[in-house]
């Protein structure tokens, strides 16, 4: 099986700062750095399945959203699992509705300090803060897991109970259920559900978080296929020495192990 990898160089959705548009290169970069290697933690050499399709043009803001919409529909339309590094999280957006007209029902398995479910952030409903309103409100996923949520405002938290969200809090994570999952999933992979010590190269830093570990233990207990997933968030202009580059590319090396252990 080819994974096809895909760069989506969206920004203009940020809230704080810019800079995610430069993420899918940087990661791209680390993943290929001579330091490492494609080889997963579950036994699986990337070399020849990883299938890297460039970046895609997203200079119009107004048109944007149905390109990325297009790309994920034509993946999935092909039988493929394919990986796209973001970019802010609002193209998760697009992106699991792309997916989610070629290859039916799945759940979303959703890594994030924030939960990313305002009905607008700062006047605009397509935020990077808003993804998971329009995702919820269409009806495309059946299920939400959110884990790594330590920002939670008081809106979110009406929305979390208006669309029966699950969140897994880091305030709880001595008594986390272990998943399970019915249908396909999708994983979308923000990186600062890390503490900022294992990604410090992310807009929003948010103490508390996840290590890397602990993101890769929920990954690896998936027991269901994985159909699609993003990384997304990765801020290369506040990053240090490349870690967060190299911490997402270990991530999108093991997202596609676990494409290859269904």
């Amino acid at each position: 099986m080819r994974i096809p990898v895909i760069g989506v160089p969206l920004d203009h959705n940020s809230s704080y700062l810019r800079g995610p548009a430069k993420g899918p290169f940087a990661l791209v970069q680390a993943l290929h750095c001579d330091s490492a290697n494609l080889w997963t933690e579950t036994g699986f050499d990337l070399g020849p399945v990883l299938d890297h399709r460039g970046a895609l043009g997203l200079n119009d803001p107004d048109t944007a959203f149905a390109v990325i919409e297009e790309a994920a529909f034509q993946a999935g339309r092909a039988g493929l699992r394919p990986i796209f590094l973001g970019g802010d999280h609002s193209v998760t957006h697009p992106l699991v509705r792309g997916l989610g007209r070629a290859v039916g029902d799945f759940a979303i398995l959703h890594f994030d300090a924030h939960p990313d479910c305002y009905h607008e952030f700062e006047g605009n409903p397509h935020s990077h803060a808003c993804p998971f309103a329009r995702i919820m409100e269409a009806q495309l996923c059946t299920r939400l897991v959110s884990v790594g949520i330590r920002t939670a405002h008081g809106h979110q938290r009406e929305q979390r109970e208006r669309f029966g969200i699950e969140w897994l809090e880091m305030k709880d994570r001595a008594n986390w259920p272990k998943l399970s999952f019915d249908v396909p999933v999708y994983v979308s992979v923000d990186l600062d559900a890390l503490d900022p010590a294992f990604a410090p190269g992310v807009s929003h830093h948010e103490p508390g978080g996840l290590s890397t570990r602990e993101l890769l233990d929920v990954l690896h207990g998936l027991d269901a296929p994985v159909i699609g997933a993003d990384v997304v968030e990765l801020n290369p202009d506040r990053d240090l020495n490349g870690v967060t580059a190299m911490t997402g590319a270990k991530i999108l090396r093991e997202i596609a192990g676990m494409m290859l252990s269904a």
